[in-house]
């Protein structure tokens, strides 16, 4: 019998701070979420994914230990909605919440099994909170339908990459000479941005979660792409490679 094996994944957020106050990218689970795990987390999920479940890895308790309260987040930009990536919203009442118009409109629905069990309607704000997007915009490094944030900051854009969901959409934030993009889950492994196989069980799930396969491995493909042609230009990591998330507080501590 093989030995399992456990491997190690993050939520990876970012803050950034703007004259219209701190905008987060990504918001992994929240207080409620770690305070109510039985409840608000399926038990599948839990067993799957085993999160830790502290509290004080949520973002709103991060921010807090660097001195922030959670008014002064002001916008959130989600690149989907599954339970992992938006389960911080109710944690910051006053932010406005960007999201991609089809993946607000799917996890409001929940019209399919798939749905019912990735979205989690606690976490869904109060509607007037919310800022939807459509599929038009600018080109960005090839990519099409590339729209700024509304009038918050236009050196953060969003870049649509559906496949994995509906409406899943990378989030790219300017930093001095470079960009910065935040993939979320439109690939698991860094072994992607150079064309290689991701581990079979990550492969698995991927393919597991995908709610349209051809956008997804094409929209991997070009992200692959994207980091051979312009890698000097543009920092891309994803939302769980711990070993890209490290390198990420590498060069935050430069």
């Amino acid at each position: 019998m093989c030995p399992i094996t456990v491997g190690r994944m993050v939520c990876h957020c970012l803050v950034v701070e703007t004259d219209a106050g701190l905008v987060l990218v990504e918001t992994g689970l929240g207080t409620a979420d770690v305070a109510e795990a039985s409840r608000r987390l399926r038990r599948s999920w839990r067993l799957l994914a085993r999160p830790g479940l502290d509290v004080a890895d949520t973002a709103v308790r991060q921010l807090a230990a660097l001195g922030f309260a959670p008014d002064d987040v002001r916008h959130i930009v989600v690149t989907h909605l599954d339970l992992d990536h938006a389960g911080g919203i109710p944690d910051f009442p006053r932010a406005t919440v960007h999201v991609h118009r089809r993946e607000l409109a799917a996890a409001t629905a929940r019209a399919t099994r798939k749905a019912r069990n990735r979205y989690v309607p606690a976490h869904l704000a109060d509607p007037a909170r919310w800022r939807t997007y459509e599929e038009t915009g600018e080109r960005w490094f090839g990519f099409d339908s590339v729209r700024a944030l509304g009038d918050t900051d236009p050196e953060i854009v969003l870049v649509p990459l559906p496949g994995h969901t509906e409406g899943h959409t990378a989030v790219a934030v300017r930093d001095g000479a470079r960009w910065l993009l935040h993939c979320g889950d439109a690939y698991f492994h860094r072994n992607t941005l150079v064309g290689a196989r991701a581990p079979l069980a990550l492969a698995w799930f991927e393919r597991r979660m995908e709610t349209e396969a051809a956008p997804r491995r094409r929209n991997a493909a070009r992200l692959a792409e994207l980091a051979r042609d312009h890698g000097d230009e543009i920092v891309i990591f994803n939302a769980h490679d711990a070993a890209q998330f490290d390198e990420a507080r590498g060069r935050a501590a430069g």
